[in-house]
This record gives C-alpha cells, sequence and structure tokens, in this order.
C-alpha cells in the first residue's frame, strides 16, 4: 500500500515539476583548454541523446558515505545496491535494467571499465564523488566512447577543472556501523606562471551492516600541469585501493528471517563441533591510474587533444574451504602413515595482476553551425590470474605450498577504435547528428583454469557502430530530439571461461558438449523525447525501445568468484518511458521527481540446468533444458521512480542561515526476478526506501585569497538519514538451480543481500 501511495502523489507530482535537465555543464561552447579532452565524448546541449548532468556541488552535498554508484540513485532508471548493506564498500548500479558490464565509464575520456570483465568495480575508487568536477549520465547508446561499447548507458566523469584561486579543504564525518571518512585536498590554482597542482586524499573505514563487511578503502588524485595561451599540458595520477571482507555469497532466505546481518563467509567448524570465522576472509586490490594529456589550439575553432593512459592493477582475495577434496586443489592426495587424505581444509589465495595501456588522439573543430570530431583509441590490456593454496590442516605449515602451482591464465586483449562524430545547426533550430565508430578487438587467453582445465581462447571481432539523430529547439527554453543508433559488444572473460569449463564438464560425463557457442550481443537503440528548462521549471519525457539480438543474459547463476554466467538469448527488448521534472516553487521550496514505466522481455528463453540422478547420490547427467516464452529478464524492474523535496527556511534572508536546507527524498523500485522465468518464487519485492540530509553552510574569510575573493570561503556541517523510515528489504540476489531426474524436481540455491535498517552520518567540511 506504502508502494502504490507514493506512486499515486509521484504521478501527480510530474505535470508540475521534475528532475530536468541541469544547465550545468550541459552548454560547452565556452571552455578551457582543459576541459577539452573531456567534451570530445560528451553529448552537448543539443545532441540528440538522453542524459542527465551531475555538477560539483550536487556531488558535494552527497552522503560522504556513497560510492559513485549510490550517489547515482536518484537519477532517472538508475537502481543502485551496495554487497555490505551500507554505501562504503562493493557497490554496483543498474541503468534501465542494464548492469555494471554494459555501462561505459570513462574519467577524463579513459575508460575505467576491465578489459576482461568490462565491469568498473568502484570499490577500488570510493572517493571519486569529492574528487571529480561533473558527472554526465547517458542512457541508452548515447555517444561514441573508448573502451568497452555502452549497451544501455555511459557515465563520463570530469576532474579536468582548473580553478583560478588557492584552495584547500578537509572533511571529516562518522556515522553508523563504526564508520569514519575523511578527505584532505587542496591545490595552487593556475599561477602565473601557468602551472598548477591540485592533490587530494580520502580515506574511509567501516564495520559495515553485515558480519564480515568491514571496509578500509583510500583514494589519491595529485595533478600537475601547465596551461598557457594554446597549449595545455596535464599529469594526473589517480589510485584507488581497498582491504574489503568477502560479502558477495549472500545470505539464504531462510537465515534473512533469522538473522540479516549474518554472513557466510570465512565459516568453519572445529572438531568440537564450534563455529569459527577465518580472520582473514578479505578482499585486497590496488588500481593505480596514470594519464598524460596533451591539448593544443590550434585556432579558435580547432584543437588536438592526446592523452596516454597506463593503469597497473593488482590484487587478491583469500579464503578458508572446509571440507575440500585436494584434486580441486589439483594437488594429489596425501599419505601420512599409512593413511591416505581425500579432503582437508584449504586457505587460499586469488590473485591478478594487470597491466593496461591506452593512447587516445581526438581533433576537434568547432563553429557555431557545425561541430565535427575525429579520434582514434589503441589499448593494450595483459593480466594474469594466479591461483596458490597457503595452508592445509592436514599437510600443516612445514609443507612446502609453492611446490604445487594451483593455476596460472593469462589474457591479453587489444583493441582500436575510431570515430567521426559531427552535429550541424540548420537554420536557427534544426540540428542534425550523426556518429560513426569502429571497434576492432583482439582477444587471447591460455593457460589452466582452477580446475586444470585449458582457457585457451583466440578470437577477434569487427564492430561498425552508427548513430544518427535529429534536435529541434522549439524556443530557448525547449527542444524535442529522436535518435536511431547500432551498438554491439563482445563477451566479457568470465562469459567465455564458464562456457569452456562447462563443455569441459558435460564431456568428462559422457554428455553432449555445446562447446563454446557465444555470439556477440547487438542492440538498436531508438530514444525520442522533450526538454523543457526553465529558471523555475523543467521537464523532460523520453521514450526508449532497445532492440537486442543475441543479448547475453545472467542464467542467475554466480561463478566461484561472484561472476554472473550469461548466454545468448536470441530476442529479447527493452522498452519503456521516462519522465522527469523539478519545479522551484519558491526561493524556500523546489520539488522534483522521476518515473520509468518499462517492459523488458525476452521472446524465448532456453534455460540450462545441471541434471543430476537423484539427491542422494548427485551424479552428474549433463544439462537439463527448460523454454520460457515471453519472459521478464532478470533484474530489470517494470517501475522505477524518486520524489524529492528541498526546503529551505531562511532562503531570503541576507544572514548566515540562508544556507541552512532540509531536503528528504523517496526512492521506489519495483519487483525484480533474479532468474529470466518471471517466477514470483524466485523475485525481489518492490521496496521503498527515504533519505533525509540535513545542511548547513557558514561563509568565513579565506586566509588563502585576495580579500575581494574571501567570501568562497566557508565551514560546512551536514546531516544524513538512511532508510529514514527503517525499512527491512533486500535489494539483490542471485540463484543457482539444479534438475533431479529421479524426483523431476528442482534445487534451489539462493543468495541475497540485506540492506542496513535506519542509519546515520555526520559530515563536517571546511573549505578555505
Amino acid at each position: 500500500m506504502r508502494g502504490f501511495l507514493f506512486i499515486a502523489a509521484l504521478s501527480a507530482l510530474i505535470p508540475f515539476s521534475a528532475q530536468g535537465v541541469e544547465k550545468e555543464a550541459a552548454d560547452e561552447k565556452v571552455e578551457r583548454l582543459d576541459s577539452v579532452v573531456v567534451s570530445t565524448s560528451r553529448a552537448g546541449k543539443d545532441t540528440p541523446v538522453t542524459f542527465t548532468m551531475v555538477g560539483k556541488e550536487e556531488l558535494r552535498r552527497s552522503n560522504p558515505l556513497n560510492s559513485l554508484p549510490m550517489n547515482l540513485a536518484l537519477q532517472p532508471s538508475v537502481v543502485s545496491v551496495n554487497e555490505g548493506g551500507t554505501g562504503l564498500g562493493y557497490s554496483k548500479m543498474t541503468v534501465r535494467g542494464s548492469k555494471g558490464s554494459q555501462i561505459n565509464v570513462t574519467l577524463n575520456g579513459i575508460t575505467l571499465n576491465d578489459a576482461e570483465s568490462q565491469e568498473v568495480f568502484w570499490v577500488n575508487i570510493p572517493a571519486l564523488s569529492s574528487m571529480i568536477s561533473s558527472v554526465q549520465l547517458q542512457r541508452g547508446l548515447g555517444t561514441s566512447a573508448n573502451g568497452a561499447g555502452a549497451f544501455g548507458a555511459s557515465i563520463n566523469m570530469s576532474t579536468a577543472s582548473v580553478s583560478n584561486a588557492p584552495f584547500a579543504s578537509a572533511e571529516m564525518s562518522t556515522g553508523s556501523y563504526g564508520t569514519f571518512i575523511s578527505t584532505f585536498a587542496a591545490g595552487t590554482g593556475l599561477m602565473s606562471s601557468g602551472l598548477y597542482f591540485n592533490a587530494a586524499y580520502s580515506r574511509g573505514l567501516t564495520d559495515g551492516y553485515i558480519r564480515n563487511a568491514f571496509a578500509e578503502v583510500q583514494s589519491l588524485m595529485a595533478v600537475a600541469g601547465w596551461m598557457k595561451g594554446r597549449n595545455s599540458l596535464r599529469l594526473t595520477y589517480l589510485m584507488g585501493s581497498q582491504h574489503t571482507g568477502i560479502t558477495w555469497e549472500g545470505i539464504s532466505p531462510e537465515q534473512y528471517e533469522i538473522d540479516r546481518r549474518y554472513n557466510p563467509a570465512g565459516e568453519y567448524y572445529d572438531e568440537y563441533g564450534n563455529v569459527h570465522y577465518y580472520d582473514n576472509e578479505t578482499d585486497n586490490y590496488a588500481q593505480h591510474h596514470l594519464q598524460l594529456n596533451y591539448t593544443h589550439s590550434l585556432n579558435d575553432r580547432l584543437a588536438w587533444s592526446t592523452t596516454f593512459n597506463y593503469t597497473r592493477g593488482d590484487g587478491y582475495y583469500e579464503n578458508y574451504k572446509a571440507g575440500k577434496s585436494f584434486s580441486k586443489y589439483l594437488m594429489p592426495n596425501p599419505v601420512i602413515d599409512a593413511v591416505e587424505y581425500e579432503e582437508g581444509d584449504f586457505i587460499t589465495r586469488e590473485a591478478l595482476a594487470n597491466d593496461y595501456y591506452v593512447l587516445n588522439t581526438d581533433l576537434r573543430y568547432r563553429s557555431n553551425v557545425l561541430n565535427i570530431t575525429g579520434g582514434l583509441t589503441l589499448s593494450r590490456y595483459d593480466g594474469d590470474h594466479i591461483g596458490n593454496v597457503l595452508w592445509n590442516d592436514v599437510l600443516g605449515d612445514s609443507y612446502d605450498y609453492a611446490a604445487d602451482t594451483w593455476y596460472l591464465n593469462r589474457g591479453l586483449k587489444h583493441e582500436a577504435n575510431a570515430f567521426v562524430r559531427g552535429e550541424i545547426l540548420l537554420g536557427k533550430s534544426f540540428t542534425v547528428f550523426a556518429d560513426l565508430q569502429y571497434r576492432g578487438v583482439w582477444l587471447a587467453m591460455s593457460g589452466p583454469e582452477d580446475d586444470g582445465v585449458l582457457l585457451d581462447y583466440d578470437e577477434n571481432w569487427n564492430f561498425f557502430n552508427p548513430r544518427a539523430g535529429v534536435s529541434y529547439r522549439l524556443n530557448e527554453a525547449s527542444r524535442v530530439y529522436a535518435s536511431a543508433a547500432l551498438g554491439h559488444r563482445e563477451p566479457g572473460r568470465s562469459d567465455i571461461k564458464e562456457l569452456i569449463l562447462d563443455a569441459n564438464k558435460a564431456l568428462s560425463a559422457g554428455a553432449v558438449s555445446r562447446g563454446v557457442d557465444i555470439r556477440p550481443e547487438k542492440m538498436g537503440d531508438i530514444e525520442a523525447g522533450y526538454e523543457y528548462s526553465a529558471d523555475r521549471l523543467s521537464l523532460s519525457a523520453n521514450i526508449y525501445l532497445m532492440e537486442y539480438k543475441d543479448m547475453l543474459l545472467e542464467t542467475g547463476k554466480l561463478s566461484d568468484v561472484g561472476y554472473a554466467i550469461k548466454e545468448n538469448v536470441p530476442r529479447s527488448w527493452r522498452r519503456g518511458i521516462e519522465l522527469a521534472a523539478g519545479w522551484k516553487i519558491s526561493e524556500m521550496l523546489q520539488v522534483g521527481g522521476n518515473i520509468t514505466l518499462s517492459t523488458n522481455k525476452i521472446r524465448s528463453y532456453t534455460a540450462y540446468y545441471e541434471m543430476y540422478d537423484n539427491m542422494n547420490d548427485w551424479n552428474y547427467l549433463g544439462q537439463h533444458e527448460v523454454v520460457y516464452e515471453n519472459t521478464d529478464i532478470l533484474m530489470s524492474p517494470s517501475l522505477v521512480g524518486m520524489a524529492s523535496v528541498t526546503f529551505r527556511p531562511f532562503a531570503s534572508s541576507g544572514k548566515s542561515l540562508k544556507s541552512l536546507y532540509a531536503m528528504l527524498n523517496g526512492k521506489y523500485v519495483g519487483k525484480q526476478y533474479f532468474d529470466n522465468t518471471s517466477s514470483d518464487e524466485r523475485s525481489i519485492p518492490a521496496y521503498f526506501v527515504s533519505d533525509l540530509s540535513l545542511g548547513w553552510e557558514l561563509p568565513l574569510k579565506s586566509p588563502l585569497s585576495e580579500p575581494e575573493d574571501r567570501e568562497g570561503s566557508s565551514i560546512r556541517f551536514s546531516f544524513h538519514v538512511n532508510n529514514l523510515l527503517n525499512n527491512h528489504f533486500y535489494a539483490d540476489a542471485w540463484l543457482w538451480r539444479a534438475y533431479f531426474k529421479q524426483e523431476d524436481s528442482f534445487y534451489n540455491d539462493i543468495g541475497i543481500y540485506p540492506q542496513a535498517p535506519v542509519n546515520w552520518m555526520l559530515k563536517v567540511a571546511w573549505n578555505f
């Protein structure tokens, strides 16, 4: 009933209010050299694609606990979730139901998506929201981007913004579950010599909501640059590191009813049956990004920009595995005192080490009637996957574990990306847009996986992705637009790996193998929309038709390390309407909201389940097939909505209380299925969560600035209450199913992710 009332209220609000299309950064006709590299991959105010902007001020007001996916949770069609139940640690998001591997993420024009998995692991870059100047969220195929193709959305982030004056800031935040976050930043501003230096560091600590959801995350960004005349040279270093507890297993629905904070990771029993937890059941990873950019403006209309990026990634996760066979870790059964041991308890470590090189160059021409951009990107990814056994209770501490190599395999991926994009203004109101992109991808995998199966695979793909559209400006405040686009996307490493392992398992059981039959995805995207943006009122409406062929869909099953396993389906679609609005009723009161209504379907879906003889023996017989017609795509709610109210009681006052505000927002997410069978038994119930933020900014005199600039210094206080109504809900889930031939029945193994009840954060920030 509560969700129904929310939607009814939101529907009444839409004609008069909306979140709207922010003006900030949308018009890029006036820009500096330091932002050319970012604008190359961004949509302009008349580009016929669907996007919203999130500015620096909005990011500054956000909850310090949140990673960027959680900060974007109120944007249209976005659903964000955190594995540990709060906002710090492993976070992920979907846009129109499209998952992380289908969302292209760039920082200053360079992709952050892992080349193999195509995912962005936000826990490795936890404090970006305090370091970036703006975010553009494009929904649909959007504009051409580097790296893995956008297959549902793209997130374009910018740190390229040089202040004119020196600055420094310090933020301290504390809150529920032992959370403490500190962030420090300083910069010289643009000096008379053209030099500038910026640096920011952040560290976050939390115990997390569920057991073992602790996190220690760090971020560091340092920039050294020179900008003079028509030249800009910029060196950026970005580091993100994590030391977190493992939370990806989730908990069973039965355990959820008993203890929502339970987490089985690292659990084992001693010889007396007492429960213990391994104290180093952790995930550890660090990424180092180094970007060198040179931009030269040949004249007032023509600019050339080139960026070299190097990313180094290192990390591992460590597990305690109880009652596992020695053969699983490719070790012979030990014989001790004439007794052969087949099983034991193990401590294992699985590691990654990778190098990613990118060379990106763009040439852009811009005039009052014609904008043309062309670009070329070359990249190389070289990654090792390493598995080691650290300890076993049978072999003890004296055994030389290094003598038995568990596994080592390598992935090598090259990509060439070229595009040309143009916009031409016909008359005063009509803009025509075209975007042509070529992507060439070469992937090679070699070496054994964790069960000894060789992951030898060599493939290349060539994709042509055209886009075109028109935009018509009815007047200065409103426009209509329409676009059509075609996109392709290659399968990720985990997609290929799991099919190789599955084919080998079927063959070893004497069953017929389907082989490694995996194809690239294809999508046609048609968008049409209307936007109105005035001083006090903004409105937008968008219709989208995202039509897929050979879409790679999750079966609901997870691999051992939490990757979703996908399969091609011949025909599927996401179709919907997005409405958004924002109304500044007065200086004191502002309201907004958005709603997405969609249908997300698979025309014909064949599910493959592992088949066993019976529930007692579990002898593998191959695969059991079940066909579902016109079924729903998993984790794709048909209804997502948001409403917010901001109240500034002293907005008309000239005193220090003028900045005092209270903001209340609510997010509704409709029912989601966690497999592709549209079964209510395997669904996440609809949920509603509301947050409250209170803030106040006290102006100060800055010791760093000239007298006329000192009003920019301030101290800010903010208090955030998450899940204000203390709703108990879970927002994500996975499923593994097995079929028993003799009983003609299924076994379901389900993991769900509880979200924290009401919790709070307090932040104090000093900017000077």
